[in-house]
């Protein structure tokens, strides 16, 4: 057994709760000859552990070196056998699943009629609760048992089963190609993010739309429409078109409250979708209406009624404390947005074998940024080396290209100017590996490559200029994506004001709303 394989047996075992850890016991428990088995001795030995060491478990004569990898293998089956039958692990889908289950043993054993029974009532609920996949499966094994003409059914019965699987295989179809739409331009908007020129739009554009299959909106269920708005959010995300992207993700959200139930079934989509509502409203800065939805979506998930597994518990931290933050990059109240790292930075530790190093890297930008606004730039330049000096970071390539340009403009603002020479060659090599060095980039470390030969006298001079440059791509179409992450507009206007960056953003944010 591999040593990712013993890893994932360890991490299993770590993240059961004192219930799951007792119903193991009482499942294992259940037959005498279980009581002083090898896997259930082995599984006391690795809770008890807090490292996996395998020369322990050895030393520990629970077990021969010999027998190990294939206990381990019985004792992970095991678990899950276990969690399966918990009950805060039943939900409708396993319910609908089971009773699938006991009506093909009944199919086998010759009960036809209990079997179609156990068939129709599952396929019902099915049906009610979107599962179409299964619902589609039930309806295949009613075929089956239907075929063998044994049950006598109504004359009607196989034209009823053929137009009910031609039915739910065509909305299986397209929810699966939208499905997998959707999964490409979330791979893309990964890689690479938005779209960087006209060429990239047209060609996302294309792909979009000769992958869109054909549909009938009024014929299209719940899990249709899902993916439908979830694949037009993407597009609009990569064409940054933050208008579409905050239609589609309110469509989103809507459709689970016309459907309250589907939110307990599906709370991973649910969240999500307020995830990207409350980031398109971000892009919009509308402050009133983003802590508006912020409000409403922490009383949602806060509510005991709110399903809540670790998987959730995770989502819930990552969406609400990415929000928490976005809040005050708004209106640049970055001091009062500094309270709130000590406290996540305390929490990444207790989620940090469930949270990917993608999402701890944005919480350092984000973390940065905040320094940065506030004017604590040796603060700011210290989150940033931890993205930067990760070389096997999977991170999106303009996140890791604009913590870059802000480490420059942090370590100018630090007065650590021993460092940018070493620091501007290194930038500007990573951008052209990247093929992502954009006309602000350009910008930005052609000035700062030039402050060393800047009269003091000269300076505020040459910040007019430059930011007469960059105002010029302030709206375009690809080139403002720079500002999205890092705004040099307010920063050089600080400087040629002689104004904190959080009162120039401030004061923006006033006259906007005034």
């Amino acid at each position: 057994m591999t040593k990712d394989q013993k890893d994932n047996l360890f991490s299993l075992i770590k993240s059961l709760n004192k219930s799951e850890k007792r119903q193991f016991k009482l499942y294992v428990g259940r037959l005498d000859v279980n009581s002083d088995s090898k896997f259930l001795n082995l599984f006391n030995v690795l809770d008890k552990a807090k490292v996996y060491d395998e020369k322990e478990i050895i030393k520990s004569g629970v077990i021969k070196k010999q027998q190990l990898a294939n206990v381990k293998a019985h004792l992970y089956k095991q678990i899950l056998i276990s969690l399966r039958l918990n009950p805060s692990h039943q939900n409708i889908r396993s319910q609908i699943r089971e009773q699938l289950d006991f009506a093909s043993i009944l199919y086998h054993k010759g009960l036809y009629k209990q079997s179609l029974r156990i068939l129709d009532k599952s396929k019902e609920v099915a049906i009610q609760h979107e599962e179409k996949n299964i619902a589609y499966e039930i309806v295949e094994l009613e075929k089956v048992i239907e075929s063998q003409y044994i049950t006598r059914s109504i004359a009607t019965r196989a034209d009823e089963l053929s137009i009910q699987a031609k039915e739910l295989s065509q909305l299986n179809v397209i929810s699966s190609k939208l499905s997998n739409l959707s999964l490409q331009l979330y791979s893309i908007i990964l890689k690479s993010g938005y779209v960087k020129n006209q060429a990239e739009s047209e060609k996302v554009t294309i792909y979009f739309q000769d992958r869109l299959p054909k549909y009938d909106f009024k014929s299209l269920g719940f899990r249709e429409k899902l993916w439908l708005f979830k694949t037009h959010l993407w597009y609009s995300f990569l064409l940054q078109d933050f208008l579409n992207c905050y239609r589609y993700a309110s469509k989103w959200v809507e459709l689970f409250h016309e459907n309250p139930k589907m939110i307990s079934l599906n709370p991973v989509f649910f969240l999500k979708g307020n995830n990207y509502l409350l980031e398109s409203m971000f892009f919009l800065q509308n402050k009133p209406k983003f802590q508006k939805a912020l409000h409403q979506f922490e009383k949602i998930v806060s509510d005991a009624s709110f399903p809540n597994d670790e998987n959730v518990e995770t989502l819930k931290f990552l969406y609400l404390n990415f929000h928490r933050i976005n809040q005050h990059f708004i209106d640049g109240s970055f001091a009062e947005g500094l309270a709130i790292i000590p406290k996540i930075e305390s929490n990444l530790k207790k989620y940090n074998s469930r949270i990917d190093a993608h999402h701890k890297m944005i919480f350092y930008y984000k973390f940065a940024s905040l320094q940065f606004g506030a004017g604590n730039n040796k603060e700011c330049v210290l989150y940033l080396d931890k993205i930067i000096s990760n070389k096997t970071l999977a991170m999106r390539e303009d996140l890791l290209c604009f913590a870059r340009v802000l480490n420059l403009v942090a370590h100018y603002e630090a007065g650590l100017d021993y460092h940018l020479e070493v620091l501007l060659k290194t930038t500007y090599k990573f951008l052209i590996k990247m093929n992502d060095l954009h006309e602000v980039q350009k910008e930005m470390i052609k000035f700062i490559r030039g402050l060393q030969d800047i009269y003091p006298h000269d300076l505020k001079q040459a910040f007019r200029n430059l930011h007469k440059k960059l105002k010029t791509y302030e709206d375009h179409p690809y080139e403002r994506r720079a500002f999205l992450y890092l705004d040099i507009i307010s920063w050089l206007e600080s400087k040629i004001e002689n104004k904190p960056v959080a009162k120039i953003i401030n004061d923006k944010y006033r006259a906007k709303i005034q």
